[in-house]
């Protein structure tokens, strides 16, 4: 048993919503939840400041394993996601085999079962990635997969999108279009600024994104498909999925942490673990993407966690693997930037994006929860990484809010 004392509860959809109670856990099950509970027998969760919510979703997060289990295993990643306060995670086809089959999505669901962490595979949108030929879409959602995505790979054949859409929406499935027209990006690397141009790497525009956006938005507008556009991160293609979402209701989208809080700024010390995808933009940009943050454009903020060993982030900066690891600060920094009820309502959308379950904290319902103190501030250092790759973008930066702890699928994982 488990016993919250006198925590905050923080769900929108709840009318404990603000309110200070005890939540006593049971077996897995919220067994009470009122303004004060004595049990001799359960632990004690007790703070200052102790807040709850129903647990926190991460759209995108890449593991190492399979193929890549240098990097992190998925044993490790449960443990990084449970510290930044993921109780679930959608897991990107970014690995060796990526599953784009019914046995590739059921290996995946089998050797992660029953864990603290869940974890939903997302299933490659075309055979081996290639985008010439979709991959088994409707056999990988039977299976368990919740999305289709060729991870950070465009679909440059739009037919393929437009019939990909089409056949999802039959079975009301969700299909991710990384959006960069890629003759625009050529081999650009960094974003097209001023600080690329000081330092001479090669740029890509931000018009390489909007181009691809307004191309995705034309064809989710003809289908009627579920169309998820992850990791936006210039302000123009905002506003073309703003402009969108007036009329219809089939697009949601992404942005990741790091184009919320880091500019091509960092650039200048040409440490790659600022080398991202898509790059950093100025911090004009940024400061503008910020502004979209309590809109109702932005519907997830994700990690987009990557991690990469030294290999990959200890070469020259034009050499250097693209990602950073990112379960671990993603709260912290977000709620930095806003409100803490938008921060966990940002961190939660993944549920209703993704045709998930949504938990509910009330008495009789498995728990699943999030466990947090919202306002302590710390530096962010090597030693508040879990995962077996350090490769940060945050290291050194200044983040708000601690996570104490998850509950889910009957366990519980503690920071303290």
């Amino acid at each position: 048993m488990i016993l919250l004392k006198n925590a905050t509860i923080i769900d929108a959809t709840s009318t404990l919503n603000g309110k200070k109670r005890d939540v006593l856990i049971k077996n897995g099950k919220i067994e009470k939840i009122a303004s004060s509970i004595e049990n001799s027998d359960a632990k004690i969760i007790q703070k200052d400041n102790l807040h709850l919510s129903i647990g926190w979703m991460d759209t995108s997060v890449s593991l190492g394993e399979p193929g890549f289990e240098e990097r992190q295993t998925l044993k490790n990643g449960i443990k990084a996601a449970a510290a930044g306060g993921f109780t679930t995670i959608m897991l990107n086809p970014n690995n060796q085999p990526n599953p784009q089959d019914q046995s590739g999505v059921m290996y995946l669901k089998n050797v992660t079962a029953n864990q603290a962490v869940s974890i939903l595979p997302v299933g490659s949108f075309t055979l081996h990635q290639d985008g010439e030929h979709l991959a088994e879409l409707y056999d990988m959602q039977k299976a368990g997969a919740v999305s289709f995505y060729d991870y950070k790979h465009e679909v440059t054949n739009a037919n393929l999108l437009k019939v990909g859409l089409q056949y999802t929406s039959s079975f009301n499935s969700v299909v991710q279009s990384y959006p960069q027209n890629k003759d625009i990006a050529g081999k650009g690397i960094v974003n097209e600024d001023l600080v690329s141009t000081n330092l001479g790497l090669k740029s890509m525009p931000s018009l390489a994104e909007e181009l691809q956006i307004a191309r995705d938005l034309r064809i989710a507008a003809y289908t009627k498909g579920r169309l998820h556009i992850p990791t936006v991160s210039t302000t123009e293609g905002l506003k073309l999925i703003k402009e969108y979402k007036k009329s219809s209701k089939n697009v949601s989208c992404s942005v990741s942490i790091h184009h919320l809080t880091l500019s091509s700024n960092e650039l200048e010390s040409f440490d790659a673990n600022f080398k991202l995808q898509p790059p950093l933009r100025d911090d004009k940009e940024v400061k503008q993407l910020q502004k979209f943050l309590n809109s109702d454009v932005i519907d997830v903020v994700t990690s987009d966690h990557m991690p990469l060993t030294i290999e990959h982030k200890d070469l020259e900066f034009d050499r250097a693997t693209a990602g950073t690891i990112g379960m671990e600060s993603a709260f912290g920094a977000l709620n930095n930037l806003i409100a803490t009820d938008k921060a966990v309502e940002l961190l939660t959308n993944g549920y209703t994006v993704f045709n998930q379950d949504r938990p509910q904290i009330e008495e009789g319902q498995i728990a699943n929860l999030t466990i947090f103190e919202p306002d302590t501030s710390y530096t962010f250092e090597k030693s508040n990484i879990v995962s077996t790759s350090k490769n940060s973008a945050f290291l050194g930066k200044t983040m708000k809010g601690k996570v104490i702890g998850i509950i889910n699928n009957k366990k519980a994982l503690w920071n303290e």
